[in-house]
Parts: C-alpha cells; sequence; structure tokens
C-alpha cells in the first residue's frame, strides 16, 4: 500500500494546502492520505494570535475532512515539543511496516531538505514528493530530484500542481484586512471568523451573505440601509466604520424568530429575561441577536453592546451604541412622520437625536397603550440630564 504524508503547520490550512493534498494522493495513486499538522515546527516561530495546535488540528479537520481516503493524524501534537519529520516517521514505519511512504513537500522544502535533521533517514523511511508552490518552480523540482538521485539514490517524484501562490504568512495578513476568505475552505474561514483566530475580520461581502440567510427576505433591505447609516454616522462622528458595519449587518440577525424560538435562543445561552420582555417578545430579538452574533460571527464587546440595545437604547450609551439605535430608526427605507427631521438631527447633533428618537419610540408605545422597557426609561432620563 502507498501511503502519501502531508504535514505542516498548517496555519491556517488553505485551498492550495487542499489542492496539493489531493493532486499529489491522485498522481500518486496513493491508498491513502494521512495529514499531519505540527505541534510546533522546528524552522517557524508561531504568530501572535495563532490559535493553538489543537485548535489548528481542528482547522486541518475541516479543510480537509472532505477527501476520500484521507486520515487526519494527531501524532505531532499528542508528542508535542517540536515536530521533526524523521520522528515522526519512525512511528508511522511502525504502524505501516509493509507499506510505502510517501513525504508530500513544497519546492522550498525540496531545495532545503539536506538541512533537515537526519535526512538520510528520511531517505530510509519514506520516498518525497514534490509540488510547485510558484509557476516557475518546476526546473528546480526536477534540478532536485536528480541531484538526490545521483547523490543519495533517492526516490523523488514530481507532482503537476497548478500552485495557489500565496503563503499563509501573507494569508494571516490578508486575514486581518477582511480579505483573503476567498483562499480558504468555507469551513475553515467560518471558524477562523468564529473564534477570531490571527485578529481575523470578516470579509463584508462574505458577512452579508451568511448572515441575511437568518433575516426574511423583505427585511434585508432595512438591514443594508442600516449598515449604510451606521458606516455614514461613524463617519460624521468618528467611530469606528468597521465595527460600525459589522453591528448594521448583524443587529436583526434573530429578529425573525417568534416568541418561543426567541426564548429558546435565550436558554441556550443563558440569557436573563425580565418580565416586560416576556410579555414582548420583539424587545428580545437584541438581546438574542447579540449572543447569536458572537457565537456564530465572533464580535468584540462593542459590537455585541451596540446590537444588544439597539432596541431599548440605554442610560450613558457609548458613541457605537448611540449610532446604531438612531441608524436603526433612521435608515433610507424608513418612512414615518418627523423622519426627515429626526435624520438632519443626527448629523447635527448625536445626542439630541437620540433623545428625539426615545422621546418618539415611547410616545408610540404609549399611543399603542403598551408600557416601555424600564430600560428606554432610563435611558430617557439620562439624555434629559444630559442635554441640560
Amino acid at each position: 500500500m502507498r501511503i502519501a504524508v502531508f504535514g505542516g503547520s498548517f496555519n491556517p490550512p488553505h485551498s492550495g494546502h487542499v489542492e496539493a493534498a489531493k493532486t499529489a494522493a491522485r498522481e500518486l495513486h496513493a491508498d491513502k492520505l494521512i495529514i499531519i499538522p505540527a505541534a510546533r515546527p522546528p524552522h517557524k516561530e508561531q504568530e501572535t494570535g495563532s490559535p493553538y495546535a489543537f485548535e489548528r488540528l481542528e482547522l486541518a479537520r475541516l479543510a480537509f475532512g472532505g477527501l476520500s481516503d484521507t486520515e487526519l493524524s494527531d501524532i505531532e501534537i499528542s508528542r508535542g515539543g517540536v515536530s521533526y519529520t524523521v520522528e515522526t516517521l519512525e512511528e508511522l514505519k511502525k504502524l505501516h511496516p509493509d507499506d510505502e511512504l510517501v513525504l508530500l513537500m513544497g519546492t522550498d522544502m525540496l531545495i532545503s531538505f539536506e538541512n533537515w535533521k537526519d535526512f538520510m533517514r528520511i531517505f530510509e523511511l519514506s520516498s518525497l514528493a514534490a509540488f510547485p508552490r510558484k509557476h516557475d518552480e518546476i526546473p528546480d523540482i526536477r534540478r532536485f530530484r536528480e541531484l538526490y538521485s545521483e547523490k543519495y539514490g533517492a526516490s523523488v517524484y514530481e507532482i503537476g500542481l497548478v500552485p495557489t501562490e500565496v503563503t499563509s504568512t501573507e494569508l494571516r495578513s490578508m486575514l486581518k484586512n477582511r480579505e483573503g476568505n476567498n483562499l480558504l475552505p468555507d469551513a475553515v474561514y467560518r471558524e477562523i471568523i468564529k473564534k477570531r483566530y490571527y485578529g481575523a475580520k470578516p470579509n463584508f461581502a462574505w458577512l452579508r451573505e451568511n448572515s441575511f440567510i437568518y433575516l426574511d427576505e423583505k427585511r434585508v433591505p432595512h438591514v443594508k440601509g442600516c449598515e449604510q447609516e451606521a458606516v455614514r454616522l461613524a463617519e460624521k462622528w468618528g467611530a469606528d466604520k468597521d465595527l460600525a458595519a459589522e453591528a448594521g449587518i448583524l443587529h436583526d440577525i434573530t429578529k425573525k424568530l417568534n416568541g418561543s424560538e426567541q426564548l429558546i435562543l435565550c436558554e441556550e445561552y443563558g440569557i436573563i429575561t425580565d418580565v416586560d420582555e416576556k410579555q414582548n417578545s420583539k424587545l428580545l430579538h437584541a438581546k438574542t441577536g447579540a449572543a447569536f452574533a458572537r457565537d456564530k460571527f465572533g464580535i468584540n464587546d462593542e459590537v455585541y453592546s451596540a446590537i444588544l440595545w439597539h432596541t431599548t437604547g440605554r442610560a450613558d450609551m457609548t458613541l457605537l451604541e448611540k449610532i446604531i439605535y438612531i441608524a436603526d430608526y433612521i435608515e433610507p427605507t424608513r418612512d414615518f412622520e418627523g423622519v426627515d427631521e429626526l435624520r438632519s438631527l443626527a448629523y447635527e447633533d448625536l445626542d439630541s437625536a437620540v433623545l428625539k428618537g426615545l422621546q418618539m419610540s415611547l410616545e408610540e408605545l404609549e399611543h399603542k397603550n403598551s408600557l416601555p422597557h424600564a430600560n428606554s426609561i432610563k435611558a430617557l432620563s439620562w439624555f434629559r440630564e444630559h442635554r441640560k
């Protein structure tokens, strides 16, 4: 049996890794592919914000789990310490004494192979198979294949891969700038955003696509409008535009759910509800939405609180909380008496706009013979005092 062995830090595992593994397994006619994330590579320092070893193992499972005849091994992670390939191959050979092991690597690793720990022993334990990481590297692979064959009698296979020209270092940098999602398997990107590994920030197009599935179709224009208004207000008042966009996109993510479904989410996330919220389940979507958005999309505390308070408001609101509260009120699809005046005020005096919004909201509730939430009353009192 021929077993292809693909190790690496996989920090993170990207589409180039997956395609390299698939192509190599196919061209080698491998009976099995073993993916081995390293505990700590000897030639690399893990960047701050990187996931821990077992978290990288989970990312690798998400990346390679769909490949047939593929095994994900924690052999190096369980061993701990610096991961040396020769030690891993020694263990694999004990498990597969009669099988051919073929070690997969990129051109850079092939070129530097003679610097590896006990590289001659690796030649005894396995064959090598190299794939290009850039489009012009095939001549290098052929040169070193011939060199190792003549010098050591080693067997080196050439893998005809069309490479994805991105390094993990470049990809980690892209993730911080809301880019790179197209270079990762979706399940991997989703997990990275959920845990915010590498300081990653979600690509906005991806965030819309993956959050709008939770909305009623008729609500989407409102949410798009709220995002646009929140960004404009953030530009005007000096808030973080990106955080305003995230909060605008996600603020109504659980609005679609009925009362019993809201309460189920409250129980799931350990949300404590008060009497007002139990009687008026529409108030709950702010609490459940904040918790759901943090669970699924890894939002930070600022965005969480902006979603949490966007319906009732609260005393002494943060700048982002005020922006999302009023953006939700005045976004372009809103059409009610006084909205134009409120829109103008929001760009002249934000606190006065929030105060007026709270007054209008409470007047509407009074007209409907509904009681306002205690937090709205406290917010109104605070802003009245603040304006003095």
